[in-house]
């Protein structure tokens, strides 16, 4: 009797394993494509990051300027409280530059699906902010402690305003290096036909990759 074969796992990507890929170069793509490829098939996988989201998330939702940011290293896991530590003064100073508490209130986003290509990739926003003259964004975290290469940051702010109708409409994408508390936007010399030419392109690798992988 022949053994049951499991179906092969269709390419996937979240926006945060994309953008890591294509801010890599030679053969630390196929390595890291392999390793997203392992993940998926074990289901493994945890993030770290959660209760510190949830904690920036009511800092802005209840006007408070970080209070809850700096409580969160208390009842964080003694595993994570250095990681918290790292993260909290430039989280911090970003909340700052936001100006005043009262003025910005947090906004839901939804996830969507990106396809390039044959490639499906979730876009998947950490929250959104509305400010009261009532423009809004849409907020991509960036944990790292190498700050996000330009490739990375190029790809996850030009995949999210592709779906900002889905996402948040009217709203404009922005990259936050929460270690460092800095914001970045779409350059006004962007040119989106060639950015997306050359996602497609690296979309058509790394699905090539995950099937060599297979």
């Amino acid at each position: 009797m022949t053994a049951p074969t499991s179906a092969p796992l269709t390419p996937y990507a979240t926006l945060l394993g994309f953008t890591r890929y294509v801010g890599r170069t030679g053969p630390t793509k196929a390595s890291f494509v392999g390793g997203l490829r392992r993940q998926r098939a074990s289901r493994s996988g945890f993030n770290p990051h959660g209760q510190f989201v949830k904690a920036l998330k009511a800092d802005i939702a209840f006007h408070t300027g970080g209070t809850h940011l700096t409580q969160v290293v208390d009842v964080v896991k003694p595993r994570w409280r250095p990681l918290y530590q790292a993260l909290i003064p430039g989280a911090t100073a970003w909340l700052h530059s936001l100006g005043e508490p009262a003025t910005i209130n947090l906004a839901q986003t939804r996830d969507a699906l990106a396809m390039l290509g044959d490639l499906p990739i979730k876009i998947n926003p950490h929250f959104g902010i509305r400010y009261a003259d009532g423009h809004a964004q849409a907020v991509r975290l960036h944990f790292d402690e190498a700050p996000p290469s330009e490739e990375a940051t190029l790809a996850a702010l030009h995949l999210t305003a592709r779906h900002m109708d889905a996402v948040l409409p009217h709203a404009k994408p922005v990259l936050v290096d929460v270690r460092r508390g800095t914001t970045y936007r779409m350059p006004d010399s962007a040119k989106p036909d060639e950015i997306e030419r050359w996602l497609a392109g690296e979309a058509a690798a790394f699905r090539a990759i995950w099937s060599a992988a297979a």
